[in-house]
């Protein structure tokens, strides 16, 4: 079975507690105004084997706090997503999956009632609202705690007040940014993404200081 992956990073710090694997999946049809990672968008690129996915994992698994998923839009691949979690399931760490569905629609769904997701973040962006709580881009958007180990390792930490970061990212040239970017930082990120900033033009910023 393939996969399609932006990215995959560990590791990443800023899209819940500890040090996490960030796994991004490419492809989405929800297309929020205003999201920051319009890149994810299209489909059929960056595809992977998923045993290949899987074997980049299992070097990482072991010092690991947890894995993140988000996109795109990870259950435009369901069954691709199905078989990633189920593979994740015996490492007993927290998943969190964000998702830009409503829990409505989401809640029948076998990753969710399966017990596969611990931490599931629905709703779409909406660049409207205000943006005041820890994980969420946006306030209409929903944590659900859905498993005892999403209880136990999250929920001190959604009652945090998010924090201005983000994790710089050097992939392939590119200097990439993960995390939930608020206020001023939301320029900041779009000004990258636009620019496509490569590691050399960092640099080169930095030897002018």
């Amino acid at each position: 079975m393939e996969i399609g992956i932006s990215r995959l990073h560990f590791p990443v710090t800023t899209l819940g507690p500890g040090k996490r694997i960030g796994i991004w999946f490419q492809g989405c049809s929800i297309h929020c105004e205003g999201c920051i990672s319009a890149d994810t968008w299209q489909f059929n690129t960056k595809m992977v084997d998923i045993n290949e996915l899987k074997r980049v994992l299992k070097k990482w698994l072991p010092s690991c706090d947890g894995i993140t998923i988000t996109g795109g839009e990870p259950f435009d691949q369901q069954a691709a997503l199905f078989e990633l979690l189920t593979f994740l399931r015996p490492y007993n760490l927290s998943v969190l999956v964000y998702s830009g569905y409503s829990y409505q629609k989401l809640k029948q769904k076998k990753e969710i009632f399966e017990g596969l997701i611990d931490v599931l973040i629905s709703e779409p962006y909406d660049y409207k609202e205000t943006q005041t709580k820890a994980l969420l881009g946006s306030d209409n958007q929903k944590i659900h705690l859905l498993t005892s180990l999403g209880e136990h390792t999250f929920s001190d930490y959604v009652k945090c007040i998010p924090e201005k970061k983000l994790d710089v990212q050097f992939d392939d040239n590119k200097v990439w940014m993960a995390g939930i970017p608020i206020q001023g930082m939301k320029e900041i990120t779009k000004t990258l993404q636009q620019e496509a900033v490569d590691i050399k033009s960092t640099q080169a910023v930095i030897k002018k200081k």
